[in-house]
């Protein structure tokens, strides 16, 4: 009669908690304290303002930046940096939030270029080129 949803799963590193490996998981994984290792969630990605992720790559669905996150990083998703994130490495991911007072180094690029704004040809500045009159040979 009644269909239950299958329970998604939740992972939680406490901030009193320190983890020198590598993490597979499905569904949520939130960090408040400190990961050394490769992260691959099946799901989403939150690393809070007292979490820290050191490592050689972190793969998630969608990933929540309001700590430190120090690794390649692919979000298949969206990838969010709050104005408290601090992220140093290069970014491959669906969509990008960056608000304002986040601290970013590293190559960003989106994964599909319809993403992208459309390239257009820009205006000639005044002052930028000769005046077709005063090309003349001699």
């Amino acid at each position: 009669m009644f269909k239950r949803k299958p329970a998604t799963s939740f992972t939680y590193l406490s901030r009193t908690c320190e983890l020198e490996g590598n993490i597979h998981a499905e569904g949520k994984l939130v960090v408040d304290g400190i990961v050394h290792g490769i992260v691959d969630i099946q799901g989403d990605l939150e690393i809070s303002k007292t979490g820290l992720v050191e490592g050689q790559e972190v793969r998630a669905q969608n990933i929540v930046v309001q700590g430190v996150l120090k690794a390649r990083v692919f979000a298949e998703g969206k990838l969010m940096l709050s104005g408290t994130a601090r992220l140093e490495g290069d970014v491959v991911a669906g969509s990008l939030e960056i608000e304002p007072g986040a601290y970013y180094t590293g190559y960003i690029e989106t994964r599909e270029s319809r993403t992208l704004p459309p390239s257009r040809d820009l205006p000639e500045l005044y002052g930028t080129t000769e005046p077709t009159e005063s090309r003349t040979s001699a």
